[in-house]
């Protein structure tokens, strides 16, 4: 009955890290990068390098995302209608020391809406999700040498999840799940200056469980079918945010132009099936679901161009395999083989204060997918169009 995941609105098979709007403008390049505040997410490590004494990043970015799904024997289609997500960050740090800074991140990075007809062809298998997810990382940086730095975060996760979808007992029934959990990972980092040309960088973001225990149950049913389900009830399930790897290489080409390659390994392989607990009609409605997904990895490209003292320009692009099974593919949260293509601008006309501009646009390979446990298969095809405003002040 119950076969969906609420894992993919946390953590996403669509992975988009959009966490600084410097490091979206090269193509999400941030590890080998030293751009101040945005550091405590990308790298931690890079923060007691940051030239100021002072440094807040503050920015929102505004998706516009559509599915496109074509039956595979005949004519139908349908669409997804999401909302504007508007996922936004927040950073600050603060050198208290000539080795030794600290800093705090705020940002939501999952905090979208997928929405089918509630009457799709697939409203079995879900018809809307939303999200709401909010993480602070508080973070220590330390200088070892002039040239290596280190740095670790705790990070704090607090999220809340919405899902319903049809049941097959009446043309209106459907089931809603609400739940919430709040739980910790960590975020470690190292910086290596090699010298004024080169730059590396390793950053490792930890696996984080979540658990929504006691998650509210609400069934929209018959009421000749109340007696064998409550429309009432509780559920207890747990998933995995997977752990990221990720490396990068800088280097300044000439005075004005660099480059920079990452490469992120993604352990989607810890994320094998979900199970579902019910406090109540545990016998009719408790179930497990497979998704056996695989580690990906996400090759990155990006280049930054200095213009002049007011003009910094960006450009960048990767490509994002997705980690699902073709046979276990759920239409929760479309995620296809990805290329996406970034531009970006600074623009410093104020001493001390800068203003950040890009576009992320990110293009699904069409392919056939199929949901082997529903037997439901189909065409899909995902667009996104990405639009990011940050605003910074170091001194």
């Amino acid at each position: 009955m119950l076969a969906f995941t609420i894992s993919t609105i946390y953590a996403g098979g669509f992975q988009v890290r959009l966490q600084g709007q410097k490091q979206t403008g090269m193509g999400l390049i941030g590890t080998p990068m030293n751009f101040g505040a945005s550091s405590i997410f990308y790298n931690p490590g890079a923060l007691s390098m940051m030239k100021q004494n002072y440094s807040f990043d503050l920015g929102v970015n505004m998706i516009n995302s559509n599915v496109l799904y074509q039956s595979t024997t005949s004519s139908y289609t349908a669409e997804t209608d999401n909302p504007l997500g508007t996922p936004a960050y927040f950073y600050g740090a603060a050198k208290l020391s000539e080795k030794l800074t600290i800093g705090l991140g705020f940002y939501t990075p999952y905090g979208s809406t997928t929405k089918w007809d509630d009457n799709w062809a697939g409203k079995h298998l879900i018809q809307n999700i939303s999200l709401a997810a909010y993480y602070i990382q508080p973070t220590v940086s330390y200088k070892i040498t002039d040239k290596l730095s280190l740095g670790a975060g705790l990070v704090l996760v607090e999220g809340s999840v919405e899902i319903q979808k049809a049941l097959p007992y009446s043309t209106d029934s459907y089931v809603r799940l609400t739940g919430s959990d709040f739980n910790v990972g960590y975020n470690i980092g190292m910086y290596f200056q090699a010298n004024d040309k080169l730059s590396l960088g390793i950053d490792y973001r930890s696996k984080i469980n979540m658990q929504v225990e006691k998650g509210s149950a609400l069934f929209s049913i018959p009421e000749s079918l109340t007696s064998v389900v409550s429309k009432t009830n509780k559920f207890d399930a747990e998933l995995p945010l997977p752990a990221n790897l990720d490396f990068g290489i800088n280097y300044q080409i000439t005075e004005k132009l660099s480059a920079a390659l990452e490469i992120d390994y993604v352990f989607w392989g810890d994320y094998q099936e979900l199970n579902f607990t019910f406090e109540e009609n545990g016998e009719v409605l408790d179930n497990t679901n497979p998704r056996e997904y695989s580690n990906v990895l996400i090759p990155r490209l990006g280049i930054q161009y200095n213009l002049n003292k007011m003009f910094t320009f960006r450009a960048g692009g990767y490509y994002d395999q997705t980690p699902t099974n073709e046979n276990y593919f759920n239409p929760e949260t479309v995620s296809l083989d990805t290329y996406a293509y970034s531009l970006g601008i600074s623009i410093h006309a104020i001493k001390n204060f800068g203003i950040d501009l890009t576009y992320l646009g990110l293009n699904g390979k069409e392919s056939v997918k199929t949901y082997e446990p529903a037997n439901f298969t189909g065409r899909y095809k995902t667009t996104a169009s990405i639009f990011g405003f940050g605003i910074n002040y170091n001194f």
